[in-house]
């Protein structure tokens, strides 16, 4: 039995881990044993992802969290250490750019243990990010590299990928595996009357919520889009903290703040919405995949394909720029190309990967 250990801690990787959980144990041939890192640990951005989507419960869970970026990443790796020990595994698999992404990957690494990673070749070009400095580094010791897109494949190639004696597959995306897997399942948010047309907002990267001056920005940005279409603001904990410092949320009553939604009840929010505002990554993508035009509150995407084809606008936080993209975006919706991330067989396409190391 190969035995592979799979290191999740924030709500991406939760999501983008239910199809591949899925797929390994299809195999019949395949252990895998998941260790929470605990980066996201509150019920609402943890606990009920593993409810909804059936993800098995980890055995491990090492309660990481609420640290800076450098001890958080040091203790999960001397966590991690201590557990592929014990565990022995015949890869470690980690996903996306967190923390935890990290600490897996070095952990691994120095213990001589293959790694493979999902999402791998994702790039924005900005080394200010800290998720930029965790791709590169995980990308560097990983021996399996499993990339979404082929912008993402090509990204490897030019950074001389194919001499380090790696394996390269470009597989799709598995969060288009995991919204077309669980769409028949998506729910309205509960307790709560929404608009028939909305704009759908999520705002959680530090370089936004940290700084009050762009957090303001954020939200005047949200206040004048909201004066053409009501806005729907599930709020990340982070972010409603860090509105409170500053004196007070400032939200006009044309913008519904909402807790933060399970996986299912954003799938449908997305479903349903006009269009989208976010820095986050994934829902850029998930906008996509949904046909809705997307507003980023950042200067750059690791999604660039995104952005050539003209359905997600990089706006940063400029409050004119923001309402300007989204009448734009409400006169003339964009066009949406077709396989940009795959099929929704990313996960089967992982799962054959790690069979045919074993031939």
């Amino acid at each position: 039995m190969h035995k592979i250990l799979t290191i999740i801690g924030a709500r991406p990787q939760f999501i983008k881990a239910a199809p591949v959980c899925r797929a390994l144990a299809a195999t019949g041939t395949i252990q895998e044993v998941l260790l929470h890192t605990g980066q996201h640990f509150d019920h609402r951005m943890s606990e009920v992802f593993f409810e909804q989507m059936d993800i098995p419960r980890p055995r491990y869970n090492l309660g990481i969290h609420s640290m800076t970026h450098g001890a958080m990443t040091g203790r999960m790796l001397e966590a991690i250490e201590g557990i592929l020990l014990e565990e022995k595994p015949d890869h470690v698999m980690v996903y996306g750019d967190t923390n935890s992404t990290l600490a897996g990957a070095l952990a691994a690494a120095k213990g001589h243990i293959p790694v493979a990673h999902v999402e791998a070749g994702l790039r924005s070009f900005n080394t200010g990010m800290p998720e930029e400095i965790n791709r590169i580094l995980t990308d560097r010791v990983s021996s399996l590299l499993f990339c979404p897109t082929k912008t993402a494949a090509e990204n490897l190639e030019k950074e001389g990928f194919a001499h380090f004696g790696v394996r390269i597959e470009q597989t799709g995306d598995v969060m288009l595996d995991a919204a077309l897997m669980f769409l028949d399942r998506a729910s309205a948010p509960e307790g709560i009357r929404l608009p028939e047309d909305f704009v759908l907002a999520t705002v959680h990267r530090a370089e936004n919520t940290d700084n009050p001056d762009r957090l303001q920005e954020v939200v005047d940005g949200l206040r004048r889009v909201s004066e053409s279409i009501p806005v729907v603001f599930p709020v990340h904990p982070r972010t409603w903290l860090a509105m409170q410092r500053m004196g007070g949320p400032g939200l006009s009553g044309r913008i519904l703040r909402l807790e933060p939604q399970g996986y299912l009840q954003m799938l449908w929010l997305l479903k349903h919405c006009r269009m989208v505002m976010t820095d986050s990554g994934g829902l850029q993508k998930e906008a996509c995949f949904f046909k809705k035009p997307c507003i980023t509150l950042r200067r750059e995407t690791e999604w660039t394909e995104l952005t050539d084809s003209g359905c997600n606008v990089l706006c940063g936080t400029d409050p004119e720029a923001v309402s300007g993209a989204a009448s734009d975006f409400m006169a003339k919706p964009p066009a949406f190309p077709d396989g940009l991330y795959g099929n929704g067989n990313a996960a089967s396409k992982i799962a054959a990967a790690f069979l045919s190391t074993r031939s």
